[in-house]
Protein backbone atom coordinates (compact mmCIF):
# COMPACT_ATOMS: atom_id res chain seq x y z
CA UNK A 1 0.00 0.00 0.00
CA UNK A 2 1.17 3.06 -1.24
CA UNK A 3 2.70 5.05 2.26
CA UNK A 4 2.84 8.87 2.89
CA UNK A 5 5.99 9.56 0.53
CA UNK A 6 4.14 7.58 -2.31
CA UNK A 7 1.19 10.18 -1.39
CA UNK A 8 2.68 13.11 -1.47
CA UNK A 9 4.69 12.44 -4.37
CA UNK A 10 1.89 11.50 -6.40
CA UNK A 11 0.06 14.76 -5.09
CA UNK A 12 2.93 16.62 -6.04
CA UNK A 13 2.78 15.32 -9.66
CA UNK A 14 -0.91 16.58 -9.89
CA UNK A 15 -0.87 20.08 -8.44
CA UNK A 16 0.60 21.39 -11.53
CA UNK A 17 -2.12 20.01 -14.00
CA UNK A 18 -5.02 19.58 -11.64
CA UNK A 19 -4.89 22.68 -9.25
CA UNK A 20 -6.39 26.10 -10.15
CA UNK A 21 -8.17 24.06 -13.57
CA UNK A 22 -11.51 23.03 -13.87
CA UNK A 23 -13.11 19.13 -14.30
CA UNK A 24 -14.57 19.84 -17.72
CA UNK A 25 -15.88 15.94 -17.40
CA UNK A 26 -15.45 13.25 -14.71
CA UNK A 27 -16.36 9.90 -15.88
CA UNK A 28 -17.13 7.35 -13.18
CA UNK A 29 -17.05 4.08 -15.08
CA UNK A 30 -18.30 1.65 -11.93
CA UNK A 31 -20.45 2.05 -9.13
CA UNK A 32 -17.95 1.43 -6.76
CA UNK A 33 -14.20 0.73 -5.31
CA UNK A 34 -13.39 -0.31 -1.82
CA UNK A 35 -17.21 0.92 -1.20
CA UNK A 36 -19.62 2.54 -2.93
CA UNK A 37 -19.34 6.15 -4.62
CA UNK A 38 -21.03 9.43 -3.10
CA UNK A 39 -24.30 10.01 -4.90
CA UNK A 40 -24.50 12.18 -7.79
CA UNK A 41 -19.91 11.46 -7.93
CA UNK A 42 -19.95 12.85 -11.80
CA UNK A 43 -22.45 15.34 -11.41
CA UNK A 44 -20.87 16.76 -8.63
CA UNK A 45 -17.03 17.00 -10.11
CA UNK A 46 -18.04 18.11 -13.79
CA UNK A 47 -17.52 22.04 -13.96
CA UNK A 48 -16.05 21.98 -10.52
CA UNK A 49 -12.46 24.21 -10.16
CA UNK A 50 -9.97 22.29 -8.17
CA UNK A 51 -8.87 25.09 -5.94
CA UNK A 52 -6.42 22.87 -3.71
CA UNK A 53 -4.75 19.53 -3.78
CA UNK A 54 -3.54 18.86 -0.06
CA UNK A 55 -2.41 15.81 1.67
CA UNK A 56 -3.63 14.31 4.79
CA UNK A 57 -1.97 11.10 6.13
CA UNK A 58 -2.03 8.56 2.98
CA UNK A 59 -5.14 10.93 1.50
CA UNK A 60 -5.32 12.96 -1.10
CA UNK A 61 -7.60 15.73 -0.80
CA UNK A 62 -9.08 18.04 -3.47
CA UNK A 63 -10.86 21.19 -2.45
CA UNK A 64 -13.44 22.23 -4.88
CA UNK A 65 -15.19 25.80 -5.36
CA UNK A 66 -18.37 24.36 -4.78
CA UNK A 67 -17.29 23.95 -0.94
CA UNK A 68 -16.68 20.06 -1.32
CA UNK A 69 -13.74 17.92 -1.14
CA UNK A 70 -12.71 14.76 -2.76
CA UNK A 71 -11.33 12.62 -0.79
CA UNK A 72 -8.83 9.96 -2.62
CA UNK A 73 -7.09 6.96 -1.19
CA UNK A 74 -5.05 4.47 -3.63
CA UNK A 75 -5.38 1.29 -1.70
CA UNK A 76 -3.07 -1.26 -2.52
CA UNK A 77 -2.68 -1.07 -6.10
CA UNK A 78 -4.06 2.86 -6.99
CA UNK A 79 -2.26 5.30 -9.56
CA UNK A 80 -3.40 8.55 -10.29
CA UNK A 81 -2.19 8.91 -14.17
CA UNK A 82 -1.95 11.74 -16.34
CA UNK A 83 -2.09 12.22 -19.81
CA UNK A 84 -1.25 14.84 -21.33
CA UNK A 85 -3.41 16.62 -24.33
CA UNK A 86 -2.60 14.33 -27.19
CA UNK A 87 -4.70 16.24 -30.07
CA UNK A 88 -5.31 20.43 -30.07
CA UNK A 89 -6.60 22.34 -32.23
CA UNK A 90 -4.78 25.82 -32.28
CA UNK A 91 -7.48 28.34 -32.23
CA UNK A 92 -5.74 31.00 -30.42
CA UNK A 93 -7.38 31.14 -26.96
CA UNK A 94 -7.29 29.41 -23.84
CA UNK A 95 -10.87 29.55 -22.89
CA UNK A 96 -12.30 26.05 -21.68
CA UNK A 97 -13.66 23.98 -24.32
CA UNK A 98 -11.53 25.74 -27.13
CA UNK A 99 -9.37 23.08 -27.58
CA UNK A 100 -10.34 19.51 -28.68
CA UNK A 101 -8.42 16.60 -27.38
CA UNK A 102 -8.49 12.99 -28.13
CA UNK A 103 -7.40 10.12 -25.88
CA UNK A 104 -7.40 6.60 -26.27
CA UNK A 105 -10.42 4.92 -24.72
CA UNK A 106 -10.09 4.37 -20.85
CA UNK A 107 -8.15 1.27 -19.90
CA UNK A 108 -10.09 -1.76 -18.12
CA UNK A 109 -8.96 -0.99 -14.69
CA UNK A 110 -9.35 3.16 -15.12
CA UNK A 111 -12.55 3.19 -12.71
CA UNK A 112 -12.68 7.25 -12.87
CA UNK A 113 -11.48 9.50 -15.23
CA UNK A 114 -10.84 13.62 -15.23
CA UNK A 115 -10.56 15.12 -18.47
CA UNK A 116 -9.22 18.65 -17.95
CA UNK A 117 -10.29 22.13 -19.35
CA UNK A 118 -6.77 22.43 -21.05
CA UNK A 119 -7.55 18.47 -22.09
CA UNK A 120 -5.04 16.69 -19.87
CA UNK A 121 -6.41 13.47 -18.75
CA UNK A 122 -6.10 12.30 -15.44
CA UNK A 123 -6.75 8.38 -14.97
CA UNK A 124 -7.23 6.39 -11.55
CA UNK A 125 -6.34 3.06 -11.92
CA UNK A 126 -7.04 0.22 -9.49
CA UNK A 127 -6.89 -3.40 -10.34
CA UNK A 128 -7.03 -4.37 -6.86
CA UNK A 129 -10.29 -1.97 -6.23
CA UNK A 130 -8.91 -1.74 -3.06
CA UNK A 131 -9.13 2.35 -3.67
CA UNK A 132 -11.53 4.87 -2.25
CA UNK A 133 -12.70 7.88 -2.99
CA UNK A 134 -15.47 10.23 -1.31
CA UNK A 135 -16.99 13.88 -1.39
CA UNK A 136 -17.46 15.43 1.85
CA UNK A 137 -18.17 19.29 2.71
CA UNK A 138 -14.94 21.13 2.81
CA UNK A 139 -15.92 22.93 6.47
CA UNK A 140 -16.62 19.17 7.79
CA UNK A 141 -13.54 17.47 6.65
CA UNK A 142 -11.72 17.56 9.83
CA UNK A 143 -15.39 15.12 11.63
CA UNK A 144 -14.63 13.22 8.35
CA UNK A 145 -14.61 9.15 9.46
CA UNK A 146 -11.55 8.81 7.86
CA UNK A 147 -10.07 11.88 8.72
CA UNK A 148 -11.16 12.05 12.28
CA UNK A 149 -9.07 9.37 13.93
CA UNK A 150 -5.81 10.33 12.34
CA UNK A 151 -2.98 11.41 14.53
CA UNK A 152 -0.72 14.40 13.53
CA UNK A 153 1.35 14.48 10.40
CA UNK A 154 5.46 13.56 11.03
CA UNK A 155 6.41 17.22 9.67
CA UNK A 156 3.95 18.91 11.54
CA UNK A 157 4.97 20.78 14.37
CA UNK A 158 2.88 18.75 17.22
CA UNK A 159 4.90 15.88 16.11
CA UNK A 160 7.39 16.45 18.60
CA UNK A 161 9.90 14.91 21.17
CA UNK A 162 7.44 15.58 23.83
CA UNK A 163 4.56 14.30 22.13
CA UNK A 164 5.95 11.20 21.27
CA UNK A 165 7.21 10.93 25.06
CA UNK A 166 3.77 11.05 26.13
CA UNK A 167 2.11 8.78 23.14
CA UNK A 168 4.75 6.20 24.33
CA UNK A 169 4.63 6.32 28.04
CA UNK A 170 2.82 2.72 29.54
CA UNK A 171 2.27 1.72 26.41
CA UNK A 172 2.72 -2.12 26.67
CA UNK A 173 3.29 -2.63 22.80
CA UNK A 174 6.09 -2.95 20.54
CA UNK A 175 6.93 0.24 19.46
CA UNK A 176 7.02 -1.07 15.41
CA UNK A 177 2.86 -1.16 16.66
CA UNK A 178 2.96 2.01 18.13
CA UNK A 179 4.53 3.55 15.17
CA UNK A 180 1.66 1.74 13.05
CA UNK A 181 -0.67 3.41 14.76
CA UNK A 182 -2.72 6.06 12.66
CA UNK A 183 -4.18 7.51 16.00
CA UNK A 184 -0.73 8.62 17.18
CA UNK A 185 1.43 9.60 13.92
CA UNK A 186 -0.69 9.40 10.07
CA UNK A 187 1.08 8.45 7.12
CA UNK A 188 3.97 6.06 8.85
CA UNK A 189 3.36 2.51 6.90
CA UNK A 190 5.91 -0.77 7.17
CA UNK A 191 8.10 0.33 4.37
CA UNK A 192 9.29 3.55 6.62
CA UNK A 193 8.64 2.48 9.95
CA UNK A 194 11.32 -0.61 9.64
CA UNK A 195 14.19 1.89 7.81
CA UNK A 196 12.97 4.65 10.89
CA UNK A 197 13.84 2.00 13.29
CA UNK A 198 16.87 0.54 11.96
CA UNK A 199 18.25 4.38 11.79
CA UNK A 200 17.49 4.68 15.48
CA UNK A 201 19.00 1.52 16.48
CA UNK A 202 15.90 0.20 17.91
CA UNK A 203 14.65 -3.47 17.61
CA UNK A 204 11.07 -3.51 16.51
CA UNK A 205 10.28 -5.77 19.26
CA UNK A 206 11.15 -3.42 22.30
CA UNK A 207 8.14 -2.47 24.13
CA UNK A 208 7.19 1.53 23.39
CA UNK A 209 7.09 2.36 27.03
CA UNK A 210 11.00 1.03 27.41
CA UNK A 211 12.15 3.69 24.61
CA UNK A 212 14.32 6.29 26.20
CA UNK A 213 13.92 9.58 26.18
CA UNK A 214 17.26 10.11 24.39
CA UNK A 215 15.89 7.68 21.77
CA UNK A 216 12.69 9.13 21.36
CA UNK A 217 14.33 12.42 20.54
CA UNK A 218 16.37 10.70 17.71
CA UNK A 219 13.38 8.75 16.95
CA UNK A 220 11.28 11.60 15.71
CA UNK A 221 14.06 13.14 13.67
CA UNK A 222 15.05 10.16 11.57
CA UNK A 223 11.21 9.63 11.08
CA UNK A 224 11.27 12.96 9.53
CA UNK A 225 15.01 12.13 7.78
CA UNK A 226 13.64 8.84 6.37
CA UNK A 227 10.27 10.52 5.05
CA UNK A 228 12.14 13.26 3.37
CA UNK A 229 14.58 10.79 1.65
CA UNK A 230 11.75 8.81 0.36
CA UNK A 231 9.62 12.02 -1.17
CA UNK A 232 12.97 13.09 -2.80
CA UNK A 233 13.38 9.37 -4.58
CA UNK A 234 9.59 9.96 -5.38
CA UNK A 235 8.72 6.93 -3.19
CA UNK A 236 9.28 3.05 -3.19
CA UNK A 237 7.90 1.28 -6.36
CA UNK A 238 7.54 -2.19 -5.50
CA UNK A 239 4.74 -3.71 -7.27
CA UNK A 240 2.31 -1.63 -8.38
CA UNK A 241 3.08 1.71 -7.42
CA UNK A 242 3.84 4.27 -10.11
CA UNK A 243 4.22 8.26 -9.70
CA UNK A 244 1.57 10.13 -11.81
CA UNK A 245 3.98 10.47 -14.56
CA UNK A 246 3.99 7.12 -15.01
CA UNK A 247 7.42 6.89 -13.68
CA UNK A 248 9.10 4.39 -10.81
CA UNK A 249 10.04 5.98 -7.65
CA UNK A 250 13.37 4.31 -6.80
CA UNK A 251 13.46 5.12 -2.50
CA UNK A 252 13.53 0.84 -2.98
CA UNK A 253 17.53 0.86 -3.96
CA UNK A 254 18.54 2.77 -0.82
CA UNK A 255 16.51 0.31 1.57
CA UNK A 256 18.34 -0.81 4.56
CA UNK A 257 16.21 -3.39 5.88
CA UNK A 258 13.16 -3.62 4.11
CA UNK A 259 12.85 -6.49 2.43
CA UNK A 260 16.27 -7.76 2.96
CA UNK A 261 15.89 -10.79 5.01
CA UNK A 262 19.76 -12.63 4.74
CA UNK A 263 21.44 -9.79 3.19
CA UNK A 264 24.71 -7.70 5.18
CA UNK A 265 23.46 -5.18 7.52
CA UNK A 266 24.85 -1.84 5.77
CA UNK A 267 26.19 -0.42 9.20
CA UNK A 268 30.13 0.08 8.37
CA UNK A 269 31.51 -2.80 10.50
CA UNK A 270 28.58 -4.92 11.11
CA UNK A 271 28.85 -8.01 10.67
CA UNK A 272 25.37 -9.90 11.05
CA UNK A 273 22.63 -10.27 7.86
CA UNK A 274 19.13 -8.89 8.40
CA UNK A 275 16.40 -10.85 9.51
CA UNK A 276 12.51 -10.78 9.23
CA UNK A 277 10.26 -11.53 12.13
CA UNK A 278 6.45 -11.08 11.85
CA UNK A 279 4.24 -8.56 13.90
CA UNK A 280 0.47 -8.57 13.55
CA UNK A 281 0.82 -10.26 10.57
CA UNK A 282 3.25 -8.08 8.86
CA UNK A 283 7.17 -8.60 8.33
CA UNK A 284 9.37 -6.55 10.45
CA UNK A 285 13.17 -6.20 8.88
CA UNK A 286 15.62 -5.44 10.77
CA UNK A 287 19.58 -5.89 12.25
CA UNK A 288 19.91 -8.31 15.20
CA UNK A 289 22.68 -6.76 16.44
CA UNK A 290 22.57 -2.77 15.24
CA UNK A 291 18.76 -2.86 16.79
CA UNK A 292 19.81 -5.27 19.47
Amino acid sequence: MPELPEVETVRRGLTPVMQGRVIVHADIRRPDLRWPFPERMAERLTGARIERLNRRSKYILMDLDRGETLIVHLGMSGRMLIAGPSDTSTSGTTTPGAFHHHHPAPAKHDHVVFDMEDGTRISFNDARRFGAMDLVATDALDEHKLIAVLGPEPFDNMFSESYLAAKLAGRATPIKSALLDQRIVAGLGNIYVCEALWRAGISPTRQARDITSRQIATLTRIIRDVLNDAIAAGGSSLRDYRQANGELGYFQHSFAVYGREGEPCRTPGCTARIERLVQSGRSSFHCPVCQG
